[in-house]
């Protein structure tokens, strides 16, 4: 086994070995991008029929939770990246006994746990959401008063989705947590009213370095990721900001690769630090046509130690997620739009398709592309959500 140190200075080339551990549509691209620049890539997945297992050289099967399948698997690698914040934090940790993982386990500890998450941002005097910890039906009463209404009753630790968070309207709501507030220690977060959502990704280099890609304005429907949004129109205050919040997070987090930092941006100008996720994240599937080099590619430049030429924009572009229903009434579009660029992973007919793929539109302002998006009628009767806090998934609020 190396030492710890010799693996973080290691540098990649072609014919070297990277390892992804994760289980989104992230690892597809970046074990694609990888391909691309000469490396063999080996995915870690429980599902052998994953679309990343099929991607890759070889695929290792086994539970993140599998010591010796992790080992086997890390031992294989000259470099492990995980592709999602899904991960856990401690398989990280145990991968990283046997190869090096330049992203570290430290982020990943951090940000999946909403409580480690508030204190290191309330370190930096950023804002965030007020909220309060909560261990009993008692301390919701308690803190309802400075919280106010509406609020979101959610887990410390990530994960659970609409399983274990309680949207709080009014006072009446709270006894709808008792059938949840026995099985952990929760945060009670004030909800705040936004007019967009923002997210900045950024590539973190070995020698601290930071590459930021153009901001991105999301949009969010059916409680999921619907379109991310580039070039957000922006004052230039806001803009400037949204960078100097972001390079303080990124430049305090022990990480090397990719990172997202979303934010809310309120009717006055406000901006609240939303969620930090130390991982690829799917706003950033905008920049494989709206920039010059792609989320992937920095981040793979960052793990191998190459150099990261500067971030360029090159065309407005709208990313839009495509479901199951809307693979039908895009068969028209197919055969229409010339600035319409797609990308559907590839799943074994035994497999249940998720999340069918993405489109690209280019156009000559992002205003254009949306209007041409709406033009079709395909999304139109599903309603953005922006400030109705109903239900909610970790995706929408972190």
């Amino acid at each position: 086994m190396e030492s710890s140190e010799r693996m973080e200075k290691k540098i990649l080339f072609p014919g070297d070995t990277i390892g992804i551990i994760g289980e989104s549509s992230n690892g597809i691209m970046l074990a694609e991008a990888a391909k691309k620049m000469g490396f063999k890539v080996i995915a870690y997945n429980s599902d052998e029929a994953a679309p990343t297992m099929q991607e890759a050289d070889l695929g290792v099967v086994g539970s993140l939770h599998s010591k010796s399948k992790l080992q086997d698997f890390a031992e294989r690698c000259d470099l492990v990246t995980y592709e999602s914040d899904k991960v856990p934090s401690d398989a990280v940790e145990l991968v990283k006994q046997y190869t090096q993982v330049p992203q570290d386990s430290e982020a990943l500890e951090i940000t999946q746990d909403r409580l480690l998450e508030r204190a290191f941002l309330e370190q930096m005097n950023v804002n965030i959401a007020p909220y309060a910890t909560i261990v009993s039906l008692d301390d919701i009463y308690q803190a309802i008063g400075s919280i106010g209404y509406p609020c979101v009753l959610k887990p410390i630790q990530k994960g659970f989705g609409r399983k274990r968070q309680q949207v709080i309207n009014k006072q009446s709501d709270i006894a709808k947590c008792a059938d949840i507030i026995d099985l952990g220690t929760y945060v009670l977060e004030a909800w705040i009213p936004y007019e967009k959502e923002l997210s900045v990704i950024i590539g973190k280099e070995f020698d601290g370095k930071l590459d930021f890609f153009p901001i991105v304005e999301n949009v969010y429907r059916d409680h999921h990721l619907f379109q991310s949004i580039t070039k957000s129109q922006l004052e230039d205050d806001v803009q400037s900001e949204v960078h100097r919040i972001a390079t303080e997070i990124a430049t305090q987090l022990e990480y090397v690769g990719v990172l997202e930092i979303a934010f809310f941006l309120t009717n006055s100008g406000s901006l609240y630090v939303k969620r930090v996720v130390p991982a690829l994240h799917k706003a950033g599937f905008v920049f494989e046509k709206a920039t010059n080099i792609s989320m992937f590619e920095v981040h793979l430049r960052a793990l191998a130690q190459m150099p990261i030429p500067q971030v360029r924009f090159v065309q407005p572009t709208v990313m839009v997620a495509v479901k199951d229903e809307d693979l039908e009434p895009l068969r028209t579009q197919w055969v229409l739009k010339d600035n319409w660029f797609y990308r559907f992973y590839r799943y074994p007919q035994t497999k249940r398709m998720v999340d069918p793929g993405y489109l690209l539109v280019l156009a000559g302002t992002t205003t254009e592309a949306v209007q041409q998006i709406e033009a079709t009628n395909i999304w139109n009767d599903k309603s953005a959500e922006v400030d109705s806090p109903k239900e909610i998934t970790d995706e929408e609020i972190q």
